[in-house]
Formats: C-alpha cells, sequence, structure tokens
C-alpha cells in the first residue's frame, strides 16, 4: 500500500468549508468532497467509495459538519467494512455537532458528536490530538470566529460580527457550479476563506473584510488583464469547459454541441464558449431542475431543437424548455444519459419518418 489519502467530505456552509481549510494544514494528500443534506449526501459517499476502489492507497474517509441518519450510517459503515476485507485499508471517521445524528452516534464509534461546538471548531480540536498540524498564528482566533456565528453566540460580538461576513462570503461565493467544477468551486471558496482569515486581527476586522470582498474574488478570478468580475469569471469558466470538451460534447442530427449543467448564466457564458471554440454548433444548459437553456451563434436553429426535445422553443440562438420527469443529480455522470436518452429516442424518431417520408416517394 502508498501513503494514506484523506478524502473529506463536508457540508457547503462556512462551517463546512472551515473544517476543510483546518485540515489544509496538515500534511496529508486530501480529496475534498462537498454536500447538502438530502440525496446529495450519498451520491457523493458513493463518489468517494468508488476513487477508494480505484486507488492503491490505504484511505481515510473524513466527514465533517454533516449528520448522517442511521440507515445512511449502516449503509457506510457496511460498504467500509467490504472494502476492509478486500484489505483496502480503509479509516472512517465523522466529526458533527448536529443534534439529528445522536442515534447514529450512539450505534457507531466511529460517529463523533458534540452539540456544544461547531464542526469547525471540533476538527481543529481533533486534527491537534490525532494528526500533524502546521497551525498558523491566525487559525485560533478563526476557529472561535466561526464557533461564535455557526452557534449563534451573540454575546461574543467581534467574532460574530466577522463571523457573518465570513458566512455571506461563501452563501454569494456563486461563480462556479459545485457539480461540475467541483474542485475549482471548493479551491475558490476555500482560497476566499483563507485570505478572510487574514483580516481578523486588523482593527475594525468586519467592515475592513466586507469592502475587500469584491477585491478577493476578482484576484481569485484574474489570469492576466483586469476586468469586472463577470467578465473575469466568464473568461475562467469558459477556459474551465473547454477543458471538459472530451467528456461533454454530444451530437444531434450532424450538429456539434456541449452539455453543462447548473451552469446558469448561459447567455454571457454560452456565448463566450461558442466564440472561443467555433467548432461548436450550439450549448445546452440544463438546470437541477430540469429546464433546459439553449444557445447557438447562427449555425443552427435551437428553437427547433428545444421543441424537439422538450417541446419547448424560443428564438433560432437561444431557445429553452424543460425536461419531463428529469431527476435532480449531483454528479455529472449521472446527467448526461438522461439527455442522451432524449437525443437518442428523438433522433430514431427522426429517422423513421424520414424513412417513412421516402417510402412514399
Amino acid at each position: 500500500m502508498n501513503k494514506k489519502i484523506f478524502y473529506h467530505l463536508s457540508h457547503i456552509d462556512l462551517d463546512g468549508y472551515s473544517c476543510q481549510l483546518i485540515m489544509k494544514y496538515t500534511p496529508y494528500e486530501i480529496k475534498n468532497y462537498n454536500a447538502n443534506y438530502g440525496a446529495e449526501v450519498k451520491q457523493k459517499l458513493e463518489m468517494i467509495l468508488e476513487a477508494i476502489k480505484e486507488s492503491n492507497s490505504e484511505a481515510y474517509i473524513l466527514i465533517t459538519d454533516l449528520n448522517l441518519t442511521v440507515d445512511e450510517s449502516k449503509w457506510l459503515d457496511n460498504q467500509v467494512s467490504k472494502l476492509n476485507e478486500e484489505n483496502k485499508g480503509v479509516t472512517l471517521q465523522l466529526l458533527d455537532h448536529h443534534g439529528t445524528g445522536e442515534a447514529s452516534s450512539q450505534k457507531y464509534d466511529w460517529y463523533y458528536l458534540d452539540t456544544k461546538r461547531c464542526a469547525t471548531k471540533i476538527t481543529y480540536d481533533f486534527a491537534r490530538e490525532n494528526y500533524e498540524i502546521d497551525e498558523p498564528s491566525w487559525m485560533k482566533k478563526y476557529v472561535d470566529v466561526v464557533n461564535a456565528v455557526d452557534l449563534w453566540i451573540m454575546e461574543e460580538e467581534e467574532n460574530f460580527e466577522m463571523g457573518k461576513v465570513c458566512m455571506r462570503l461563501v452563501t454569494e461565493t456563486r461563480e462556479l457550479n459545485r457539480v461540475m467544477f467541483a474542485d475549482h468551486d471548493n479551491n475558490y471558496k476555500i482560497s476566499l476563506l483563507h485570505d478572510a482569515a487574514k483580516f481578523i486581527d486588523h482593527e475594525n476586522a468586519p467592515i475592513i473584510l466586507d469592502e475587500e470582498i469584491h477585491k478577493l474574488k476578482k484576484g481569485f478570478f484574474k489570469i492576466d488583464a483586469d476586468g469586472t468580475l463577470d467578465n473575469l469569471a466568464t473568461k475562467y469558466i469558459v477556459k474551465l469547459l473547454g477543458e471538459l470538451k472530451n467528456t461533454h460534447t454530444i451530437y444531434y442530427k450532424g450538429y456539434k454541441g456541449f452539455l453543462s449543467y447548473g451552469l446558469g448564466n448561459t447567455s454571457i457564458i454560452g456565448n463566450g464558449f461558442l466564440l472561443k471554440y467555433p467548432e461548436y454548433d450550439f450549448i445546452v444548459d440544463v438546470s437541477y431542475r430540469g429546464t433546459m437553456s439553449l444557445r447557438a451563434n447562427n449555425k443552427v436553429d435551437v428553437s427547433q431543437i428545444a421543441k424537439e426535445w422538450a417541446d419547448g422553443g424560443g428564438h433560432p440562438n437561444a431557445s429553452g424548455g424543460r425536461i419531463i420527469g428529469f431527476k435532480e443529480q449531483y454528479r455529472y455522470d449521472k446527467v448526461k444519459p438522461q439527455l442522451q436518452r432524449i437525443i437518442d429516442e428523438k433522433e430514431s424518431v427522426a429517422g423513421k419518418l424520414e424513412y417513412k417520408q421516402e417510402g412514399k416517394n
């Protein structure tokens, strides 16, 4: 076995990302994953288990700021046991503070629950006790900030006010899609929190950070020349889309398209993509609820495609529709097959119609 790899699954709020910021200061190889509650938790755990199966390294599954139901805990415990029967060397540890996980915590020794500390503080204390950690000077103060706002300790006014700004920093950081660009989005949020932590010792730190947020965001996306945040983010995202061409390309009736998921802002980003990669005829973005947004640049009438795929419509270069029965996913590899089935069905029907028409002639 090679060195151990940490697979760190955490929540998608300030507390969750801050747990991952703490672990960033350990010397281990860490792969970060993030999830909200519900079906997304299991899908992300499935991704972790799949990664472990494909790896030759020992694994440490660390879950923070997420409580698991009894059924989820049982399933995960069984999955890890099976991996260890195959000599995968998997360690499992959950660190959380939500009381709804009490039943699971009483049943499994890997499920650590403490409702008096936020998950960031639990992770910080646990890391200091059990891992190697290269602790920067700001870390303890930052942990207290997160603890104050996450547990809503308003009497700690200084920490609470700074925590509110950090919380907004996370909730309003939506430029990157966390399904298509999971690693980049995680790095974006943790990088911003890392920058925010450096303001903690400043006088009037919450006010200063509040005024600096826009600059911090631009600094992350800036590659060369300056520009507005929207333009810098668009350029950055278009580049990422280009790196996904091998896995995200689709074809319909001879036209070449790009399939994105939950991208949003399709008019600006879609136009930027089609200008950057003129070999594509159209781009289609599917939202989490199954609505489609199609864009073209005078190479194909996407209103016709929208009509054929989902009884939608619009303009030749900008159209949309809704996929009936679409099931929300948190993994791109489960989205593409849903749309591919629609494409295959529509092309099959079109082929039959053309065959009948030829027969009449």
